[in-house]
């Protein structure tokens, strides 16, 4: 449970770790209007404290301190705070600028949540207004000396025959100004662009052009529709009509690129206005706010998983409780047939199936990050033998797949649940890498790491098995390769995947003691190499349920059981009769406060966590603690994660999570009287 909480630590950590490297400003208010995350990029450009933000921290507290030190302006501070933690309260989009008394310019964009909340966006956009500014400039003292060196060339031509070299020394002049304002154009990370009235094409510079997968020859003196295509043109024809028309508009819009992905972009058009007022023509400034639009799909995607995680819980609760139910009265049927051959036939299935559903719970647990590992030794070759009928199905026929067994078993440190999600993670990435079709090939091996390995692989010096899952696909390029396991970072297209997958096996790997290599090429593949500790066949414990075995055969106490589902009450209180206890029962902890007051013989409590009522498993454990030191405690839950809760220095007491045999029952607490 320690190394599962810090597993989860660490993930909170990365989680803030990633939003610190965001060059905006992000802040998430839930429903009441309190702080629920923040990077310092936020902290950094509004000014505030550190001290001022934490997890709950009211709105109104940033709004105050902002009013307090004059941000907006001269009036009365608690008007201010009023009015703008009313409008927050609407939980209406909203995208304004900013002016702060340091000289930057903000733009902060806020989006409501499903919920209630909000998520905002805080960009430094000062740079932008400065290029802005310069550009505009940059064109009056271009304009004006394309008039000084007009007047120039106009003397030229009635001095024609003296004026020959002065002229070509202006026009030489001329052209050089003109490649000085496009080598700045060219330089500024923005996206510049003129057209004139005709909608033509007059001027684009290298980003502008580059945007559109073309070169400046294929955009200059073109019609826009022939430029960027029909598609295109159809989206941002209002813009541009409405920019014709003398209006200054600012839209936003995506394209999608030769290679399947997905860009965005925010685009303003500046009319420029003639000696007359009619329109001349149009500035166009773009940005790519891509990885703005990425981020924020991120922080979605994020709150998405969060709400699996939940779902999940309460879904393994329940059903827990019912294959308890299910197992308990199959397992005591069983007994009381005497094993009859005939009996058996039906019920061992049942069991098996039962079993079979305990293990979906595990899985849809790991699969929302909420069921610790379970490490223990696993036969690799056959879990890969296993597992191939799986991705037959998961990938397109088009795709060979190929499995090399080890010479002889090989058995690996690992929980088999997260090796398989692992594997199967890997093929669909590989599948994707081949949409033409190709070959996967997955071979294993065992390797011994010493000395410079060790360190090239970050492996402790031992035994390891490797793990080799080979596609035959496009393969990867030395920047994608540097990012790949990096959470949220994707080459998917936008929108088709969370960038968590290749993280998730990173992290699975290193909790296990183990690691995972790279080796690719662009259109030569890609190798994934898993390292994971070896160990002995000896050591692999039996993976089915145990239906067998009785308590010892000390005196037994009185036990008070405590389940408010009444049917996994009676399964558990016919195995406590069954192991010889005597019972008491409650359907509450309210219930069971008054007996544990009133009954002085209950020796042991049994008790399930999640009960309704003020008091819980937990809480009645700590209750039975303090009244009856000498009470022996134990207790039981439908949902692992529910046992994470408590605090580090609370007692701890033993656990037995559902589904649970007479078998198990026994043992722990054999233990507990111990």
């Amino acid at each position: 449970m320690q190394a599962t909480a810090t597993a989860l630590a660490q993930r909170l950590d990365m989680l803030n770790a990633g939003l610190d490297l965001i060059d905006q400003g992000v802040t998430v208010f839930d429903a009441d209007l309190k702080l629920v995350a923040w990077n310092r990029t936020f902290l950094n450009l509004l000014g505030f404290p550190a001290e001022l933000a934490y997890i709950g921290a009211p709105f109104e507290h940033f709004i105050r301190f902002n009013a307090e030190r004059g941000e907006y302006g001269p009036g009365d501070v608690e008007a201010q705070v009023a009015e703008r933690v009313a409008s927050a309260r609407a939980f209406k989009p909203h995208q304004t600028e900013r002016a702060r008394p340091d000289g930057r310019i903000l733009a902060i964009h806020g989006e409501p949540l499903p919920h209630k909340g909000f998520v905002a966006l805080y960009s430094d956009i000062t740079e932008q207004r400065y290029i802005e500014n310069l550009i505009h400039h940059q064109n009056i003292q271009l304009e004006e000396r394309v008039r000084r060196r007009t007047a120039q060339l106009e003397n030229a031509n009635a001095n024609l025959l003296r004026a020959n070299r002065e002229n070509s020394r202006i026009t030489a002049a001329l052209r050089q100004s003109e490649e000085r304002l496009r080598l700045i154009t060219d330089t500024i990370p923005a996206l510049i662009a003129y057209f004139d009235k005709d909608r033509i094409y007059r001027y684009t510079n290298k980003g502008y052009s580059a945007w559109f997968g073309r070169g400046y020859d294929e955009m200059a003196n073109r019609p826009i529709v022939e430029a960027l295509g029909d598609k295109f043109y159809a989206a941002v024809r209002d813009y541009v009509d409405r920019a014709l028309a003398g209006e200054q508009v600012t839209y936003e819009y995506s394209m999608e690129k030769e290679d399947g992905s997905l860009i965005f972009a925010r685009s303003t058009l500046v009319p420029e206005r003639g000696p007359d007022g009619d329109t001349l023509g149009c500035f166009v400034l773009s940005f790519d706010i891509t990885e703005q639009k990425r981020t924020q799909a991120a922080l979605v995607q994020a709150q998405k998983m969060e709400a699996v995680g939940q779902l999940t819980g309460g879904l393994a609760h329940d059903f827990n409780n019912m294959l308890t139910v299910v197992i308990g009265n199959l397992a005591a049927l069983r007994e009381r047939s005497g094993h009859d051959p005939e009996v058996c036939e039906y019920l061992d299935p049942a069991l098996h199936a039962a079993e079979r559903g305990v293990d979906l719970i595990k899985r849809l647990l790991s699969f929302s990050r909420q069921q610790p590992l379970e490490p223990r030794p696993v036969a690799v070759g056959a879990l890969i033998q296993g597992m191939m009928k799986l991705m037959r199905r998961s990938l397109p026929e088009t795709i060979a797949i190929e499995h090399q067994p080890p010479e002889s078993p090989l058995y690996a440190m690992a929980d088999s649940h997260q090796l398989e999600s692992a594997l199967l993670n890997l093929a669909l990435n590989a599948r994707d890498a081949m949409p033409e079709g190709g070959r996967l090939h997955i071979h294993c091996q065992q390797l011994q790491v010493s000395g410079e390995m060790a360190e090239a692989l970050l492996l402790a010096p031992g035994d390891y098995v490797q793990i080799d899952v080979t596609d035959s696909g496009h393969g990867m390029d030395p920047a994608t390769q540097a990012r790949v396991f990096e959470p949220f970072f994707t080459t998917k297209r936008f929108g088709s995947g969370s960038g968590l997958g290749l993280s998730m096996v990173y992290g699975f790997l290193k909790q296990s003691g183990g690691n995972i290599r790279l080796q690719s090429q662009v259109g030569r593949g890609s190798t994934f190499s898993l390292f994971l500790p070896r160990t002995e066949a000896s050591e692999v414990p039996s993976g089915r349920l145990n239906f067998s075995g009785r308590a010892g055969g000390r005196i037994k106490p009185l036990v008070l059981l405590v389940e408010d589902d009444v049917d996994v009450r009676r399964v558990v209180r016919l195995q406590l009769t069954g192991l010889g206890y005597p019972v008491l029962e409650a359907e509450n902890g309210e219930e069971a406060v008054v007996m544990i007051e009133n009954v002085p013989d209950i020796g042991l409590l049994l008790s399930d966590v999640v009960m309704p009522g003020l008091v819980d498993g937990k809480a009645l454990a700590r209750f039975a603690h303090a009244c009856r030191p000498q009470m022996r405690i134990a207790l039981m839950s439908g949902y692992t994660d529910q046992a994470r809760t408590e605090p580090a220095d609370a007692p701890h007491y033993p656990l037995l999570n559902k589904p649970f045999n007479q078998a198990e029952l026994a043992a722990v607490l054999d233990k507990v009287l111990q």
